[in-house]
């Protein structure tokens, strides 16, 4: 049989997102009359990154629980009844062979769902520290395919296979393309290129960080490629108009941006991390402090405890910055270590290898 019918959720963050993409990129590249289908939340951006990527969605009334008691609180279980009716609805009418998920609210229900009708399930999970979607879901799972080692304490040995997450293929080769990229950005050659990411959103601390030391990096002789987010771009688009900064709300041409920089500040997520060690650049890891179970900082200390990134945390900013920042610059020994280092920890096979169990599931 070579025309499955695919289904898969994940969204909420461009981590959950872009890795579901990949993958099914890479079901449709071996199976090319297989059907697919998405199914994200309803008000997020997988909504409109999923279309961009040339595949249907359909949307949940979903969303995370809040720490706190709010009004979106009180409708939480009435969301996740509508969204198990809604996934009911849709595995129904789509008869899916396979469904796979990775993280995020929407691939709650439509996994148990699947599970719940003998579908065979995928999960993928980015993080050194599971999402509580995951951890309900895993019990019912048929394989659970992992970036990180130690998670026999949240998953069921027997069923987890050591990954890595997918990335953007075209991030193989980005060292053949840096002097595309510098043109690409009109950037100056033998002046270093710093790139700042602060996740698919955007991070207010590191947006402040970077406004705040703007004159300390022309010092420094550094020009910015700076990707605010979009929850920030008003704010930060008047420094488009300085020499050597460029602000962007979103960066489409990732390896480009990655192949211009000679060294990158960026958030911990775990897509970041897995693509930032494809890359080999040296990297300065700043974790957002407000996800669960602060797993940005584990999804970093993984590649810091290698000797292959450095990590500054937020509250440590005001202090450290400037000291550190420069002693990498100062240091060409220090930066080829830590790129050198990164790339030895890339699982450049990741897609091919989720794929290759989820074709063991299909024709099982």
């Amino acid at each position: 049989m070579s025309n499955y019918k695919i289904i898969l959720s994940g969204g909420g963050t461009g981590g959950h997102i872009y890795p579901a993409i990949a993958i099914a990129n890479e079901i449709k590249s071996r199976y090319p009359d297989s059907e697919f289908l998405f199914v994200g939340a309803k008000d997020r951006m997988e909504m409109e990154k999923v279309p961009q990527a040339g595949y249907d969605i359909k949307g949940l009334w979903i969303s995370g629980i809040q720490r706190k008691l709010t009004f979106k609180n009180l409708m939480f279980p009435f969301k996740v009844i509508n969204s198990l009716w809604k996934s009911r609805k849709i595995i129904k009418s789509f008869k899916p062979n396979i469904a796979i998920g990775t993280g995020g609210f929407a691939s709650g229900p439509l996994l148990y769902i699947a599970a719940s009708n003998k579908i065979p399930s995928v999960i993928q999970e980015q993080n050194s520290y599971p999402g509580i979607t995951n951890k309900l879901l895993a019990k019912k799972a048929n394989k659970i395919c992992v970036a990180y080692d130690g998670l026999e304490r949240f998953f069921p040995k027997g069923k987890m296979i050591k990954t890595g997450n997918p990335v953007r293929q075209d991030l193989l080769d980005i060292d053949t393309k840096t002097v595309d990229a510098k043109n690409h950005f009109n950037l100056k050659h033998g002046k270093y290129t710093l790139l700042v990411i602060g996740g698919s959103l955007g991070s207010r601390r590191i947006n402040e960080l970077i406004e705040k030391e703007l004159d300390f990096f022309d010092t420094q002789n550094v020009q910015i490629i700076w990707q605010c987010g979009k929850l920030y771009y008003q704010q930060y688009k008047i420094y488009n108009n300085t020499e050597g900064i460029q602000v962007y709300e979103f960066l489409n041409n990732m390896d480009y941006a990655y192949a211009a920089a000679d060294i990158v500040i960026s958030r911990a997520g775990a897509i970041s991390v897995s693509e930032l060690c494809i890359v080999g650049k040296p990297v300065i890891f700043i974790p957002s402090p407000n996800v669960a179970e602060d797993h940005q900082t584990k999804n970093a200390m993984a590649v810091v405890n290698n000797n292959a990134a450095l990590l500054i945390k937020e509250e440590d900013l005001d202090v450290d910055f400037e000291n550190k920042f420069s002693q990498l610059i100062a240091s060409p020994d220090k930066q080829n270590e830590l790129g050198e280092n990164i790339k030895k920890l890339a699982l450049i096979n990741a897609t091919k290898e989720i794929v290759d169990e989820i074709e063991k599931l299909l024709k099982g």
